[in-house]
């Protein structure tokens, strides 16, 4: 369990991807606890840890814990605001356009309604196989993108780039399960392809403008150098 920031009151790790922030509120779902980052994190700092803010189990990254109860409420405002400014990196399917802004409404977990939802993102390269993964195309093709999302929806970046009929890899919800199959069987990279890279804003006890960063872990080294080999 990588630490990337310390202070007195509050730390970063970096999430890595199979592993749920906390115990699901669904009773029902039961997750080992090996599998949660919250008892991860305590054992770690050896006290006890308030997330301040969810990532997808799939999903690798940045992940803020506050370290006593006054500074997680001060940091859940930051988000609850959208004080923060959040860089992902994801693999989809197929060749999105060079950027674009997605503003889709998304319904509501809890209650089916729908809310706003914003997510921009911006191609980073390219690239095609030639094997017919599935019955539509000869080839396979996919992008390699960088995104930003500016509200904080319920699997929000999963479910827009769904909408736009470029998923994400590895996604078994919202997912193509023909790729997603390529993906982890042919080309080795399993899992979700969607990781929280950079987490920015401003201190809220010194005012001094945080960047926190996750690195390259095996997975994402693999992905990049499957998008550079071919340039």
């Amino acid at each position: 369990m990588e630490l990337l920031y310390q202070d007195e009151y509050f730390i970063a790790v970096n999430k890595p991807s199979g592993f749920h922030v906390h115990p699901p509120e669904n009773p029902e779902f039961r997750v080992s606890r090996d599998k949660i980052m919250l008892y991860h994190v305590r054992k770690m700092m050896k006290q006890h840890v308030f997330p301040v803010h969810r990532l997808d189990a799939g999903t690798s990254g940045v992940l803020l814990f506050a370290l006593s109860s006054p500074s997680a409420s001060q940091l859940c405002k930051l988000f609850t605001e959208r004080s923060t400014h959040k860089t992902y990196q994801a693999v989809t399917r197929g060749y999105t356009p060079e950027s674009g802004r997605i503003e889709i409404p998304l319904e509501l977990d809890s209650t089916g309604d729908l809310v706003d939802a914003q997510t921009s993102f911006r191609r980073l390269a390219m690239r095609e196989f030639p094997v017919a993964v599935g019955k539509k195309f000869p080839t396979a093709r996919y992008s390699w993108v960088e995104v930003t999302p500016h509200t904080g929806r319920y699997h929000q970046i999963r479910r827009h780039f769904n909408r736009i009929s470029h998923p994400l890899l590895g996604d078994a919800v919202h997912g193509d399960s023909h790729h997603n199959r390529f993906f982890r069987n042919d080309l080795g990279i399993e899992g979700l392809c969607l990781k929280a890279l950079r987490l920015e804003f401003t201190h809220p006890w010194s005012q001094k403008a945080i960047s926190i960063e996750a690195p390259p872990c095996e997975k994402w080294k693999k992905i990049q150098l499957l998008f550079t080999s071919a340039q």
